[in-house]
């Protein structure tokens, strides 16, 4: 079997009352604001912010749509350079915000950006 083939699926094992409904990825930033602008160019709008205290560090949410994802300038909650791949129906106009180019995999048309904290947002049109 290659990558690219695909198995039937299995049932789920576990609790029965674990039913997971959505996964939040977490990116670490340094500047939670500066980086929130920085995701409006996708069309990304801040949901809300959380800090302890003034001057601590920020926790934010932004979304678009069904996306959301969690923008923290805590230092552990997550790994500089974290990747997230997301799916759009059409990746062009992606690549003209940004100005990239647009790659063409077996799997999808594709673009990768990085944010101003190094993180890597890779964006996608399935082929199929």
């Amino acid at each position: 079997m290659t990558a690219m083939e695909s198995t039937e699926p299995t049932a789920p094992t576990g609790p029965a009352e674990f039913t997971a409904e959505e996964a939040v990825p977490v990116l670490r930033v340094e500047d939670a604001a500066a980086v929130v602008a920085w995701y409006g160019r996708l069309g990304f709008v801040r949901q809300w912010e959380h800090r302890f205290e003034p001057g601590f560090p920020a926790f934010v949410e932004v979304a678009r749509g069904g996306v959301r994802l969690f923008l923290s300038e805590h230092t552990g909650d997550a790994r500089p350079g974290t990747l997230v791949h997301l799916r759009v129906r059409d990746v062009d106009p992606v690549a003209s915000e940004f100005g990239v180019r647009v790659e063409d995999a077996p799997w999808a048309r594709e673009v990768e950006l990085r944010d101003p904290d190094g993180n890597r947002l890779r964006i996608g049109t399935p082929t199929e």
